[in-house]
């Protein structure tokens, strides 16, 4: 029955339960098929309901942060029908996305801590416009823990501007005092007339001649501390805001009720509901973790449909990082809020006191890396690659620069599939390999990586290696040592010869092989290095073959092809040819990895094709 908000808001406040459990079994069905983030969004049902209830959507904006938590939102923002391609390629992106709903996703997001800074640039937008309507913006608690929300609630406060903040505290972290004393006073400072009467007595206050100020000032302070000893908002109302909380985040007539008395307040406001992660499904609220990122699973059981796969360069760093450990003492690992996606969960487990997770802060990570190395360690600092762009001055100011031997492991390296264009970790070739003082590598497999750890860690400034999600095929070829700024030529050919970068390596050697039944004979090299490149291997190919090819899974602007035209260029290399297998300078939407390969030509079909058509008879 619901196509819109305007659906949602005609139906009885006693009804929005069953609204809440028909969203949970919806979101069930799907992602037990295609796999996402589930324990987040079953999290905030009731919110989401709340939310298009109270405020007079699309009108008044609303901004959700990171945006894993907004599958409710979708569904009742006119996509149920289309629900089932979550993820899916040409279908629903798994985040807010403005090409799929414009009217109610302002912005495509998958990164933290942005929300409170848009939702106040709409806010003075409206201001300026001089336009009525109301902006919320929707963030976790471990996203307000960014340095980026901190800087906007500092402005917000300090602007006075009418903005509502929801923080969904699904961690408790923050307060655990949800108690009667706490939900009654919190009813009644949100109420209008406690608020009437507030300004009331504060108009009366200041009137009073020579003690007025005075007077308004000790009255603040007995209610700020009767709110301190009842109610843990005082940071939010040191910093300029309202606070109103903590409350039930499933209690739809209570959210609603709260955020009616305060919309009208028109001055910056923070709502605190507490929710928990995984509601309504028992396997996720028992083991949230499991079911934040998710891929399918069977609803009954709560068990992950598990392919059989080889080991994923995630396992093989996560494996490789116990091994260093006890051999060095000084060896330590920092994670931003990615323990087990990085593969850093045991580590963890067995060294506590050698792992750092810093919440999802990359720039403080990056910033500690600095100081630890200054300390005499050997940090490893394990991100995914699109987040560590969010790091990108404190790699440069606060290692490179420094020359500190700080490792920096980008896990989910270029396309990672069925998250999107927030989440593909394309764009770090182009935004490191400029830097000075820095090593920057790609293994082809997990042995690989293995070894270029070993490598790392015996250098005395910056290295950074990047891998992707998933796994790539060996191939058998002699096991040479990791040399500095050394390629590996793993197949001998003399027509044209095909350089490629870390995970492309297995689709190179298999697209030299169809050459071959064309009767062309391809020189196939693992790069290895980024930077610095092998000149000696370049200079021969220049020399002797003219036809060069480099694939890799990564941006053509700024990318390693363009590496190498520029190393051709300055040496003045002449009657070489290069043409550059990458990805088209656009934001790579969502699929499957095998599908997006297919897409953008980086199978070893379309590369034999590429060079056939465009190299040897081009």
């Amino acid at each position: 029955m619901i196509s819109s908000p305007s659906d949602l808001r005609k139906l009885k406040i006693s009804e929005l339960t069953n609204v809440a459990s028909e969203i949970r079994q919806e979101m069930l069905d799907t992602v037990s098929k295609t796999g996402g983030h589930l324990a987040s969004s079953l999290g905030a049902v009731e919110l989401a309901i709340a939310i298009h209830y109270t405020f007079n959507t699309p009108e008044d904006k609303i901004v959700w942060d990171v945006g894993h938590q907004t599958y409710p939102h979708k569904i009742l923002t006119g996509r149920l029908k289309a629900f089932s391609t979550l993820r899916q390629l040409g279908g629903l992106s798994g985040f807010p996305n403005k090409d799929e709903s414009p009217e109610y996703d302002l912005f495509t997001c998958g990164h933290s801590s942005t929300s409170i800074s848009t939702a106040l640039g709409l806010v003075s937008a409206r201001d300026l416009k001089k336009e009525k309507n109301k902006v919320v913006a929707v963030i976790g608690d471990a996203s307000l823990a960014g340095g980026m929300s901190f800087e906007a609630l500092n402005n917000a406060g300090h602007m006075k501007k009418d903005i509502i903040i929801i923080l969904n505290d699904n961690e408790l972290s923050i307060s655990r005092s949800v108690g009667a004393l706490s939900r009654y006073l919190n009813r009644i400072i949100s109420a209008p007339a406690y608020n009437k009467i507030r300004k009331d007595v504060e108009k009366v206050l200041m009137r009073i001649p020579r003690f007025g100020f005075r007077a308004y000032r000790a009255a603040r302070k007995l209610e700020e501390g009767l709110k301190n000893l009842l109610i843990p908002g005082m940071l939010f109302e040191e910093m300029g805001f309202r606070y109103f909380g903590p409350i039930d985040g499933h209690n739809i007539s209570e959210l609603i009720k709260v955020f009616k008395n305060t919309m009208d307040l028109n001055e910056p406001i923070l709502i605190h509901a507490v929710t928990k992660k995984g509601k309504g499904y028992r396997f996720a609220e028992e083991r949230p973790g499991d079911f934040h990122g998710t891929g399918p699973f069977h609803k009954e059981t709560g068990e992950k449909i598990i392919k059989a796969e080889p080991k994923s360069f995630t396992e093989a760093f996560g494996e490789k990082m116990l091994e260093l450990a006890p051999k060095d003492e000084r060896v330590l690992a920092i994670t931003a809020a990615m323990q087990d996606g990085t593969g850093l969960d045991r580590f963890a487990d067995l060294y506590p006191d050698r792992f750092f997770d810093v919440g999802i802060s990359e720039e403080h990570a990056i910033g500690l890396a600095s100081g630890l190395a200054r300390g005499g360690f050997k940090p490893v600092v394990c991100v995914y690659s699109t987040f560590l762009q969010r790091g990108y001055d404190q790699i440069i100011h606060d290692i490179c620069l420094q020359g500190l031997p700080v490792v920096l492991c980008l896990d989910r390296a270029g396309i990672v599939g069925e998250d999107g264009p927030t989440h593909h970790g394309v764009f770090d070739i182009a935004y490191l390999r400029h830097i000075p003082n820095l090593i920057f590598m790609a293994p082809r497999d997990p042995e690989e990586l293995s070894k270029m750890l070993d490598f790392a860690l015996k250098q005395e400034g910056p290295v950074a290696i990047r891998y992707p999600k998933g796994y790539a095929s060996a191939i058998s070829v002699k096991d040479n040592p990791i040399e500095l700024g050394k390629a590996e030529v793993t197949r001998e050919g003399k027509d044209v010869a095909i350089i490629s970068l870390g995970s492309m390596a297995p689709i190179a050697m298999e697209a030299a092989e169809l050459l071959a039944k064309k009767k062309i004979s391809a020189l196939v090299a693992d790069a290895r290095f980024i930077k610095p490149l092998d000149s000696e291997l370049i200079r021969r190919i220049a020399n002797n073959i003219k036809n060069i090819v480099t694939i890799e899974e990564g941006v053509s602007e700024g990318g390693f092809g363009g590496a190498v035209l520029e190393f051709i260029e300055r040496e003045n290399l002449k009657g070489v040819k290069v043409k550059r297998i990458c990805l088209p300078d656009k934001f790579i939407e969502h699929g499957k990895r095998s599908e997006l390969f297919l897409k953008y030509n980086l199978t070893p079909e379309a590369v034999c094709d590429v060079i056939v058509n465009e190299v040897m008879n081009g």
